[in-house]
């Protein structure tokens, strides 16, 4: 496998003939536009051919909308283990409500495949936000409680789901032992079934990290109780915050160091994001909002603009600076650099897998890396 970092005055010709690869090579895998124009420090995949005896076992996910594209569909399944269709919610009462749009063709495509399809829960409202007070109501009523779970096992099993994630976020600290304990007697429902509980983690560093996205989760108690849990390990830079790296490695790997001490590593699974960010500057606080943009959309932004994309050591991230409408713009995002060092860090550890957030966009090279790097079970 052979990444390249463009330099001034490269083409894809002369990059395809130095490395003795075909041009055409070059532009399928990195999703080039005609007349294929680069940037300067954008990060190419040039090539693949690990053999599968130098390849670590990884389990991946990716989730997705039920709005995503068929196309982006079949491409994307042959590289997952796992989709985690989102989203379910429920009611006070623990009714479950289902997406918007219909799931049952995500499941048929996912199984058609070989790829687990995975029902994901969530407490957002009718407003499409995360409610915590949705979850204090079940979590604390067993017959509320009851009622989920069971409408749970009659879903997955009329539509053919293979397991069930619960991405709770916001959870009230006086809330964690009881959600805790409603994700055992979920998977204590499920497992003798044959079906899976994972759960989603906000990225904690330490036990007793104070915030609301962190104190209800807690990370041994439910890393006991789930089969298997995913590493929220994004958004440092996020639509309203300042501008910096989405998952900035340094801060991914103080997550890992702690998660590691909490939970199995092989229950573990990092959370990668397909997507990236474009603030326009200055950023003010309650003001600014960023735009939400793909890695392959953040290169084309900066062959637009003629932005030299440079590289964070810090972070290991890709971002650019450039100017529209007499405004100046910040764009960070992921490339094949930044997924490499990701990469690195699942190895190192020994997790069990990626998850992604999400998979609406479609990233070639993301995933060519990945089936270079790893055996995808």
């Amino acid at each position: 496998m052979n990444l390249y970092v463009v330099q001034s005055g490269d083409t894809v010709d002369s990059i395809a003939a130095a490395y003795g690869i075909s041009a055409a090579s070059v532009i399928f895998n990195n999703q080039l536009l005609p007349p294929y124009p680069l940037a300067v420090g954008q990060s190419l995949l040039l090539s693949t051919g690990a053999s599968s005896a130098e390849k670590t076992p990884l389990i991946s996910n990716g989730y997705a909308y039920t709005y995503i594209s068929r196309w982006v569909m079949e491409q994307t399944l042959p590289f997952l283990s796992e989709l985690s269709v989102f989203s379910y919610g429920f009611t006070y009462q623990g009714n479950l409500v289902s997406p918007p749009r219909d799931d049952s063709w995500m499941v048929q495509m996912a199984w058609a495949y070989d790829t687990r399809p995975i029902l994901t829960l969530t407490p957002l409202d009718d407003m499409g936000q995360f409610n915590n007070n949705l979850i204090t109501s079940v979590v604390h009523n067993d017959t509320y409680r009851s009622n989920l779970i069971q409408q749970l096992l009659q879903t997955i099993q009329r539509l053919g789901y293979a397991g069930v994630d619960v991405d709770f976020e916001y959870i009230l600290a006086s809330d964690r032992d009881a959600f805790t304990a409603f994700v055992a007697e979920l998977a204590e429902t499920l497992r003798p079934l044959g079906y899976t509980v994972s759960v989603a983690l906000a990225p904690k560093t330490s036990a007793e990290q104070p915030g609301l996205l962190y104190e209800g989760k807690d990370y041994a108690a439910l890393g006991n109780a789930a089969d298997s849990v995913l590493l929220m390990t994004y958004e440092w830079g996020y639509r309203y915050g300042p501008n910096m790296a989405v998952a900035p490695i340094h801060m991914v790997r103080r997550v890992l160091e702690y998660a590691v001490t909490e939970i199995p590593v092989e229950k573990i699974s990092l959370g990668i994001p397909n997507y990236g960010y474009d603030w326009p500057l200055p950023f003010v606080r309650g003001e600014t909002v960023a735009t939400t943009i793909g890695n392959v959309e953040a290169v084309q932004i900066a062959i637009q603009n003629h932005a030299e994309i440079k590289f964070d050591e810090l972070s290991q991230s890709p971002y650019f600076n450039y100017m529209r409408d007499g405004i100046e713009h910040e764009v960070w995002f992921e490339d094949v650099r930044s997924i490499q060092k990701k990469f690195d860090l699942i190895k190192e550890f020994g997790l069990r897998g990626a998850g992604y957030w999400q998979i609406m966009r479609w990233w070639r090279a993301n995933w060519l890396l990945m089936e270079d790097t790893f055996q995808i079970l």
